[in-house]
Formats: C-alpha cells, structure tokens, sequence
C-alpha cells in the first residue's frame, strides 16, 4: 500500500487536493487546477479517482497518451504561461491504476489559457477580472520567495558574461536544440524569470536569483555580505579541520568547488545497478549540494555548512520551513523554496524534478553510508548521513590497499551474500569464472576473505 495517497484519499478533496475521473482521457479543467494550485499553495491531484474518493482507476492502455498529453500541454505556452515542469507518476493501488501529480507552489503568477485562476476549499476559480485578487497573488509572491528580491539598479555589467554563456552551453549539452542557445544574455535572464517587475512598487530589475547564479563576486558580497558556504573535512583535527574550503562566490562555482571537495575527500565503493555500474558517491554529492543551493533562504546570516566527519556526512542551510522535523519519504510532499533557481539548475541538468533529491537519498544512501539518511525540516535544515566508519555494511571504500576494481566488486557481493556462487560472481562482475577464481586467490592470500565450509555447503566471510 502508498501511505502518501491513502493519506490523500481519507483526507478527500481540500484546498491542497483534486480528485479527477480521467478514465480514459484528460479532465478538460485540468489545467486550470494545475494553474490554480501553482498560484496559490500548490497541491497533489489524484487521477483516477471520483470527486467522493471512490477509486474508478484509469485505463492502462490510455495512461502513458494521457501522461504524454499533460507533459506537452504544460509545457506549452499557449495552453500555460508561463511554462512549468511537472511530472506524473504511475501508481498501483489496490488493483487499480492511478496517476499522481505533484503540483508546487510557484513563484510566479501563471495563466491557463490567457486567464488567472486560484485555489479555495471549494475549487479552481477565475479571478482574471478581480483586480484586488489578482493584486493580491502577485503580492503574495513578492514576499514568500526571496529570491524574486529585485534590484532595479543592477545592471547587466554587474553580472559575469562568461557564467551566463556557461550555463547556456549546459544547457544545450543537456537538451538538444534547448531554447536559450538562441537567445542573448538579456534574453536568457528574462526568460529564466531572473529580470522581473514589482507590481507594487513598479520597480523592475535584476532579481536577488540572478545575482546569485550570476553575480560578480563583489556584487554578489555587495548584496549579501553574510554569503557563504564552508566545506569542511574533519576527521584528524576534530577541533578544527584537517581541509576547508570557504566558498563565497556565484552557485554555478560553488557547485564546482563543494563537488570537488566531495570527491577528493570520499571514495567511490563499487555498485552495481542491475548488470551496471553506476557511481553512487555522485548521486550522494549531487542531492545534497543540490540541496545546499537550490532551496537555502538566501536572506538568512546563517552561514550553510557541508562537513565530512570520521562516521558521517552531514549539512546544513538556513531554511523557511514547510512543516517540523524529520522528513519520511514515504509521506514526503515536495515543496520548493528557491522555484527560479532551482528551474536554473534543472535546465543545465544539475537537478531534476522536485522530489526526486529526497528519493535518491534514501535510495542510496544506505548502500554509500550503511545507514539510512536523516533529512530534518526545521528553520535550519540538516541532513545526516552515517557512513560507518567508513567501511562497514555495504560500503566498499578503497576497501585495502591494492584492491582492483574487479576484487572490490567480488567482496561487495560477498557481503550481500555470503551464499553467492562463482558463476553467479561472473555474471554480475562482468568477467570469466576463471576470472573470479583468480582474484578470490589474491582476496584469501591478502587475508580479506574465506571459505568456510565445502564448495557446495559452505560460505563466504568477509575477514575483519
């Protein structure tokens, strides 16, 4: 059973929550939920689903045209200004096929087909010709983000040109034909929503966004002096650092820089994904640091730590809180807190949807750490990953000295399965089985493993 949308059907249709029928096509209105909740407080739509709750499903030969379908008109200016990004996930739940959509607050004011809608505990309604309404949404995104802070006598010059080409390079490298090739810089900046308008003060300008993806160093301290990120390695020196590296520069160079303090100081155990191997150490370093930038509240003195302990990883950013405490990914509801940059970060393909970090966290961080991650909401937000004395529990790390890629690989599946046979060895390292009987005799000759037992019997044992 989905704990998430068992939730989301004993609680029924609210201010956060849509049911629709969508049996074998799009509900018509859709959109215009999608608009309303983007407006307002975001919300989580249900397809499949009756208005009571009753579950109707949805027809599994329509579901991925009906996806294709959303994705596409979303993403179409002409059905959705301005664009955004969302996704839907498939969910089996209890015989039936639902489709569940994840729909964040925005920081921006949309339009469904020319017109404004909002959210209420009633419905989606059109406020398109209420002027104090729709006054009063635009308002309500000036103060909730931050980042939408505009600074009407910045200037094109106070930016770096060089970072703005780069992430336009990025950008195409990461989809093919991408929009900003075409565009100059002032363009790309407006269109990525870094140059808006106050509607209350009519002032219009470079936003606190666009000065931190691309902002001088000076400008950048000149707007927020308190600016900075400390990358810390202690595990010698435990009173002050064995390494540090005090970033305070633009978020595409701290990026950089945390990705390389990362990767200097962490090994990568070996793991396989199926029959591939993948590099779990950069999805680890990808969600936090990701984490780190894209959702901090920039306002705040807090200085954002990333700290590499002897037995942990673990950082911390100042926050504006959607909720307390820890966070179960099993009942986790996404909810941005830096929507423009972390749009940024997502068209150069350094993040992905909304969500996903939580997801990917969980899903490795066991297999790089031994333990599950701990994420906590809070005004300072921190998340914690145990790495078990760097050795223990799935954690291949250089493992001793000398090990080979393929000796790596053969004592990680050890320790899966102690039980696992030679062939089995081969198929999932990729070698001969004459190969794994080679290596198996360096690994016992190095004293890092044994048989016990008969051939047929026995086992596998990692020695200490």
């Amino acid at each position: 059973m989905n704990p998430r949308i068992q939730f989301l059907l004993d609680g029924g249709e609210s201010r956060h929550v849509e049911f629709k029928t969508a049996r074998k096509t799009l509900n018509r209105d859709i959109y215009e939920t999608v608009c309303a909740f983007l407006n307002r407080d975001g919300g989580e739509i249900l397809l499949g689903v009756r208005d009571s709750g009753e579950i109707s499903g949805v027809d599994p030969e329509r579901a991925q045209l009906m996806k294709q379908d959303f994705v596409n008109a979303i993403n179409n200016p002409q059905k959705l200004t301005p664009p955004c990004y969302l996704s839907i996930n498939t969910v089996d739940f209890e015989g039936a096929l639902l489709l569940h959509i994840v729909v964040p607050p925005s920081s921006q004011i949309h339009r469904c087909n020319g017109r404004i809608f909002d959210r209420n505990e009633d419905g989606d309604f059109d406020i398109t010709d209420n002027q104090a309404l729709v006054t009063q949404r635009y308002l309500s995104k000036q103060s909730h983000y931050s980042e939408n802070t505009i600074y009407p006598y910045a200037a094109m010059s106070d930016l770096d040109s060089n970072l703005i080409a780069r992430a336009r390079r990025l950008a195409s490298v990461h989809q093919r034909s991408h929009p900003w090739e075409t565009m100059d810089d002032q363009e790309l900046l407006t269109s990525a929503r870094l140059i808006q308008k106050d509607f209350l003060q009519n002032k219009e300008g470079l936003t606190l966004a666009a000065i931190l993806l691309f902002g001088k160093d000076e400008t950048i301290l000149s707007v927020l002096p308190h600016h900075r990120t400390d990358a810390i390695l202690r595990r010698v020196d435990v009173d002050r650092y064995d390494d540090r590296d005090d970033i305070r520069t633009n978020l595409l160079d701290s990026h950089d820089r945390l990705i390389a303090f990362g990767e200097k100081h962490l090994s990568d155990p070996f793991f396989l994904e199926g029959t591939q191997r993948i590099s779990i150490r950069s999805h680890i370093l990808r969600e936090i640091i990701g984490n780190l930038l894209i959702h901090r509240e920039y306002s705040h003195a807090f200085p954002a730590k990333f700290v590499i302990e002897r037995d942990r990883l673990f950082s911390e950013n100042s926050n504006r809180p959607h909720g307390h405490g820890p966070i179960d990914p099993r009942l986790f509801s996404p909810y941005p807190k830096n929507p423009v940059i972390a749009k940024v970060f997502k068209e150069i393909g350094w993040a992905d949807e909304l969500g996903s970090g939580v997801r990917k966290l969980f899903r490795y961080g066991k297999a790089f750490g031994g333990h599950d991650p701990e994420l906590v909401e809070d005004d300072i937000f921190r998340i914690n990953l145990p790495l078990a004395n760097e050795g223990s529990e799935g954690l291949v790390e250089g493992l001793v000295e000398g090990l080979v890629e393929n000796q790596q690989a053969i004592v990680r599946l050890i320790r899966r399965n102690p039980r696992i046979s030679k062939r089995e060895m081969a198929e999932q390292v990729g070698i001969s089985t004459t190969a794994i009987d080679k290596n198996i005799e360096t690994l016992k000759g190095k004293g890092i493993v044994q048989r016990v037992g008969s051939d047929k019997h026995g086992h596998w044992e990692v020695l200490p």
